[in-house]
């Protein structure tokens, strides 16, 4: 598990929340769509993450 990489997508996610909120107070939909996409990327780093982790779960164990 590379923390570095974990620390990065929820620095990532929360800025695309804000982000998001910002869009939702100036009604701007540019900023609201752009935070969403922040906050998949997070969620895709994260994910890659997991994956990473198992496949070195599944090496350790042969």
């Amino acid at each position: 598990m590379s923390i570095e990489e974990r620390a990065k997508a929820a620095g990532k996610n929360i800025e695309g929340k804000a982000q998001e909120a910002w869009g939702e107070v100036t009604g701007d939909p540019a900023d609201k769509v752009e935070g969403k996409g922040k906050q998949v990327e997070a969620e895709a780093r994260n994910t890659k993450e997991d994956i990473k982790d198992n496949v070195k779960r599944g090496i350790d164990k042969a």
